[in-house]
C-alpha cells in the first residue's frame, strides 16, 4: 500500500515532465515550481511520515531512507529547466558501452580507454542533439585546424544541428 502510493506520487511528477518536454528551460522551471514543487514537497513529507510506521529493517524502509537522503540533490531540477528529473537518457545512451564492456575490457592501455570514453561522449552527444555523428565529426575534423579557439562553440553538435 505504501509503495503503491509512492509510485502514484512519483508518476505524477513524471506526468508534469511529459507536459513540459521540449519546452524552453525557463518554461520548464516555471511549470515545475507551480506543479512539481508542491508534489515533491508532499512526497518528501509523506515518506518521512511513513518511515516510523514500518519495520526499520524492511526493504521498503531502506528504499524510503534512500529516497529521503537524495531529496536535496533532486531539488535543483525544479529551478533549472535544462536538468532532467532522472538520468535515464544518459543511461540509455551508455547502454551500448555497458553491453560491450567485456569486448572493451582490454582496450590496450589506459590511454586507449580514455580515448574510447572521449569518442563515446562525442558520438552520444551528437545523437542526443539529433545529429549524425559521422557527418558532424567529419565536418568538425575538416574545419578544426583553421578554426579560432575563441569560437570553439561553433563546432558543437547543437550548433551543427541548427545549420
Amino acid at each position: 500500500m505504501i509503495a503503491e502510493e509512492a509510485i502514484k506520487l512519483i508518476a505524477a511528477l513524471y506526468g508534469i515532465e511529459k507536459e513540459v518536454r521540449g519546452q524552453s528551460p525557463e518554461y520548464r522551471a516555471a511549470i515545475r515550481h507551480e506543479k512539481a514543487k508542491p508534489l515533491l514537497d508532499d512526497l518528501e513529507h509523506w515518506l518521512s511520515d511513513q518511515l516510523p510506521k514500518i519495520s526499520g529493517k524492511s526493504d521498503l524502509a531502506k528504499a524510503i531512507r534512500y529516497a529521503l537522503t537524495r531529496m536535496k540533490k533532486l531539488r535543483p531540477y525544479l529551478d533549472h529547466g535544462f536538468l532532467e528529473l532522472d538520468n535515464n537518457c544518459a543511461e540509455r545512451s551508455m547502454r551500448c558501452v555497458a553491453l560491450g564492456r567485456k569486448n572493451c575490457l582490454f582496450m590496450g592501455s589506459e590511454g586507449g580507454g580514455k580515448s574510447a570514453a572521449i569518442a563515446y561522449t562525442l558520438i552520444e552527444t551528437a545523437k542526443l542533439n539529433g545529429v549524425d555523428p559521422q557527418a558532424w565529426l567529419t565536418d568538425v575534423l575538416s574545419r578544426i585546424a583553421d578554426h579560432k579557439i575563441t569560437r570553439f562553440d561553433e563546432l558543437l553538435p547543437w550548433r551543427y544541428a541548427q545549420t
